[in-house]
């Protein structure tokens, strides 16, 4: 049986666990190569869940915060809710006949990705608006429902919801086995993660922190509902994270994943605090099953964690090295 996410979507979803755990069991994270890595990432869970440790956090404290784009799933050649935009775009255009000729809209309609977004973040932003709000918040989680399970990556030809790395679903499955309780914190859209990361990842809608735009409770139609408003509301990312964490969590987590320097300040707060603290990077070194970028990407870029991560004591996985499988087959 492949246990690919696609599983998850569908009513296999419990035979689908049940196989992961039962390998988990058998050996801890079988995609990963039985390096210094997964050796850092099995001591701490087992210095932490041990009652004779000195370590030894309990359940209620055992909190594990997770980046998604590039740390769970994959974030080339462009962010994957950048690319949703781009198709609500394109799936609105016929209302709006002024895009033919309106900036960034018409690059985006003649599929001129980098004319889209040379207006850098203002412009994704303003696209992201319009795209984003205007309807309420069902359906939005409804309109992402719908596109997750149907739009294909562009160089793959993978549904997105398959794009996700093996390797770290069998450790989130490892965590919850000890005792943890992940929450995902992203720069992304946290009602576009929402609606899908319970199928995919395992990890429900309330343990999901991310970017959001305003929210108003109206009446319409005579039934309450609450709309969407095109006005940036919290920045999730950077020094964001371990203010949405606070926020959203009211613990500081015991051990932090990301990918980018976007994420450097999850994982400094994460492991400034006392007692075992884990935090990891994941490096994209691999041109060949995946994409090899780092400091000069212009996503997912990664420079100062990897000046400062041995200093800072924490583990930098090589995903050419460490995994022995990128995605499920």
């Amino acid at each position: 049986m492949l246990c690919t996410p696609v599983y998850f979507m569908r009513k296999t979803a419990v035979l689908c666990l049940l196989f992961i755990s039962a390998n988990i069991f058998a050996e801890p994270l079988p995609s990963w190569s039985n390096g210094k890595s997964k050796q850092a990432i099995l001591q701490f869970i087992k210095i932490v869940t041990d009652t004779e440790s000195p370590e030894f956090v309990r359940k209620a404290e055992r909190i594990a915060v997770f980046d998604n784009d590039g740390t769970l799933w994959a974030e080339q050649p462009l962010y994957f809710q950048a690319l949703f935009i781009f198709d609500r775009i394109k799936e609105l255009a016929p209302a709006h006949p002024e895009w033919k000729t309106q900036e960034p809209y018409s690059s985006v309609l003649k599929g001129n990705v980098k004319a889209a977004l040379a207006g850098g973040e203002k412009a994704l932003l303003e696209m992201a608006m319009t795209t984003h709000a205007d309807v309420t918040a069902e359906e939005f989680q409804q309109i992402v429902k719908e596109w997750i399970s149907t739009a294909k990556h562009p160089e793959t030809g993978k549904l997105y919801s398959e794009m996700v790395y093996q390797p770290m679903l069998e450790l989130l499955h490892y965590l919850r086995a000890n005792g943890f309780k992940i929450y995902i914190v992203s720069g992304g859209g946290i009602e576009f993660m929402r609606p899908w990361t319970e199928q995919v990842y395992g990890i429900p809608p309330e343990q999901v922190i991310g970017s959001s735009i305003k929210t108003k409770f109206k009446i319409r139609n005579g039934k309450p509902v609450l709309m969407r408003l095109p006005e940036l509301n919290f920045i999730d990312d950077k020094e964001g994270k371990p203010v949405g964490i606070n926020q959203h969590i009211g613990r500081r987590p015991i051990a932090a994943f990301g990918n980018s320097d976007g994420d450097f300040q999850m994982l400094e707060w994460t492991t400034a605090d006392k007692g075992a603290r884990l935090g990891v990077i994941i490096h994209h070194n691999d041109s060949k099953r995946e994409y090899a970028y780092d400091r000069d990407s212009h996503i997912g870029r990664l420079d100062r964690g990897l000046n400062e991560a041995a200093e800072r004591d924490w583990t930098v996985v090589s995903m050419k090295d460490d995994w022995n499988s990128i995605f499920s087959d």
